[in-house]
């Protein structure tokens, strides 16, 4: 099982479609998938039509547990309408972690010692994170295996990204192999100046972790989002959906997953 963890410090830079983009492709290539929102405004759980106030257990129960077990999971975890999709959804709850658990030992380790115990069922698990620092991104971080940040081919978003590096170093000395991350631009518009500077900027700077390419613009995405089905299943032939396939086996390969795709 890989752990992919989608989380920047800006928000509106493409996380949660950039979450359900590659867990359809990943679907109809007959693979285990779940996902986990783990932002208190559950973005993720609305693309796939649920309403996070009016779930019986969520995230929330599996934080607020003193010993998470594996039959919570079970009755927190949600199977969508599409084939090897398993979504854990958010509660807005999930915002008063911050100052109900200040004092509880491990609560950064949470989602760690969880996927620990259903790493079996699972090819791949993808975090949506909140783009804010907290114990939700702090656990995210923790559990994963790579970090993919999306961001926006803009000068704020590039902004926002500095600050999400800056949270890698600082906690750098709690992981003794460091983080590893994937920079992705996105919402890429090759007619405006604006995203072509962007993108040079982030080739110059990052270098090596930029993914070498780019999510375009497409209006297919927010489409899709409306019809709660990911972009493979809506809009196959799109070029954003191309392009998501074509980051799906960069990510493939350089995290050297056995089953190709």
């Amino acid at each position: 099982m890989i752990v992919w963890t989608v989380a920047n410090q800006k928000g509106g830079v493409g996380k949660t479609t950039t979450v359900v983009a590659l867990a359809g492709l990943l679907a109809q290539r007959n693979k285990r998938v779940l996902l986990i929102d783990t932002d208190p405004h559950g973005s993720l759980s609305a693309y796939f039509n649920y309403d996070i106030d009016n779930l019986s257990y969520s995230l929330f129960d599996l934080f607020a547990a003193e010993h998470p077990s594996r039959e919570l999971f079970n009755k927190a975890a949600l199977v969508t309408p599409f084939d090897g999709l398993t979504l854990l959804p958010s509660s807005i709850s999930l915002a008063t972690l911050e100052r109900t658990s200040s004092s509880r030992a491990g609560m950064g380790l949470v989602l760690k010692r969880l996927l620990a115990e259903v790493k079996n069922d699972f090819d791949v698990v993808i975090i949506d994170c909140p783009p804010v620092l907290g114990v939700m991104m702090v656990n995210a971080l923790a559990a994963c295996d790579r970090i993919l940040i999306p961001v926006q081919t803009e000068f704020l978003a590039i902004k926002g990204l500095e600050r999400m590096v800056s949270t890698f170093k600082l906690m750098h000395r709690a992981r003794k192999d460091g983080f590893r991350y994937t920079v992705v631009p996105t919402m890429y518009d090759q007619r405006t100046r604006a995203s072509i500077q962007s993108l040079e900027s982030l080739q110059q700077e990052y270098g090596e972790k930029l993914w070498p390419a780019v999510i375009p613009v497409d209006t297919k995405f927010r489409d899709a989002s409306l019809r709660h089905e990911p972009p493979s299943y809506f809009a196959k032939g799109c070029r954003g959906v191309f392009a998501y396939q074509t980051l799906l086996r960069y990510l493939w390969q350089i995290d050297e997953i056995e089953v190709p795709l």
